[in-house]
């Protein structure tokens, strides 16, 4: 596993709470209507229905206010920018979870149970206090910050799975593109290349002669949902290339390697 940078990026804690909150908002409005065809449709993960990934999506978001809920653990085993890296290690777990998770209700159900578990207990909750999560003992705030990620990454499921139009929060799109070009940054340390996902973030990566001033030689660019799709390997990195949602300049900007970040 990568180290976590020295120096990682500072979030808002309060405008992560209500990102968490309006973007579980925008999912639960959606399965609120989907149809019990719609609930049967295969999704891109594996063998889950489109059933199953709504009960994963509650289930991901519930996870923020039950830890609250949890003791406190005695260490810090995690930080943010580990997280990325360990998620990889519980996909057979988490598959089981999510499948005991849909068998306690109708998609509306948990999601609207949810609902209300996260909006009595997220609101002036308390960044710095340690909370158990599959990894270990984390700061509340980091943690709220991989439940932007989740439910970014999984609305964007949801919508190509049912092909519905779902609207992403801003605050949610942003913190979760941060958080996964500095996972980048992480991985592939160095200064030769920069990566742009306007508007949200610009990070240095990959080793090689460091870019001080002027246009940097090597560049990549591209839109915030691209990259999410890149990073979590929902799209190929040649695909978006030839599709031109991808721009790419000199001889250090190919990320392909590199990609996804997440397992």
């Amino acid at each position: 596993m990568p180290p976590a940078a020295k120096r990682p990026r500072s979030y808002d804690h309060a405008k992560v709470v209500a990102a968490v909150l309006a973007q579980f908002s925008h999912v639960r409005a959606t399965v609120g209507r989907l149809t019990p065809e719609q609930l049967a449709l295969p999704t891109r993960l594996g063998e889950w229905t489109v059933r199953e990934l709504c009960a994963h999506i509650a289930m991901v978001a519930g996870l923020a206010a039950e830890s609250l809920q949890q003791p406190e653990p005695p260490t810090r085993d995690l930080a943010l920018l580990d997280w990325p890296f360990a998620t990889s290690t519980a996909a057979s777990e988490v598959d089981e979870d999510t499948r005991s998770f849909a068998g306690l209700g109708e998609a509306d159900e948990l999601c609207a149970r949810t609902a209300e578990r996260i909006g009595s207990l997220l609101p002036g909750s308390p960044a710095d206090r340690l909370v158990p999560m599959r990894f270990g003992g984390m700061r509340f705030g980091d943690y709220l910050v991989t439940r932007t990620v989740e439910l970014v990454v999984h609305t964007d499921d949801l919508a190509t799975a049912t092909g519905l139009e779902i609207p992403y929060d801003r605050q949610a799109l942003a913190a979760c593109t941060r958080l996964l070009a500095d996972a980048l940054a992480v991985k592939a340390p160095g200064g030769s290349t920069e990566v742009r996902i306007p508007p949200f973030a610009v990070v240095q990566c990959i080793e090689g002669p460091r870019h001080t001033r002027g246009t940097p030689p090597n560049t990549v660019e591209t839109d915030p949902l691209t990259w999410v799709r890149l990073a979590t390997g929902r799209a190929a990195w040649q695909e978006e290339r030839d599709a031109a949602r991808v721009r790419v300049r000199g001889e250090r900007a190919d990320l392909g390697p590199l990609l996804p970040l997440l397992g």
